[in-house]
């Protein structure tokens, strides 16, 4: 399993995997660009929490 990348890799613009609320059951990512980073605190064990362009919300899983 890939470590869970922490708050100082993430920066705006860059693209990361995330799993949304709804898809961590499944697991299924969703790829796209960082537009925020709503996780204030440098590490969380299921990712930091960031908003993509798209709108969509979720925890980074993997730097794409």
């Amino acid at each position: 399993m890939d470590v869970i990348p922490s708050r100082d890799k993430i920066k705006i613009g860059i693209n990361v995997s995330i799993v949304q609320k709804q898809d961590q059951g499944s697991g299924k990512l969703t790829e796209g660009k960082v537009k925020r980073i709503l996780t204030s605190s440098s590490f969380h064990p299921h990712g930091i929490k960031v908003e993509l362009e798209s709108g969509k919300i979720g925890r980074v899983q993997k730097i794409s």
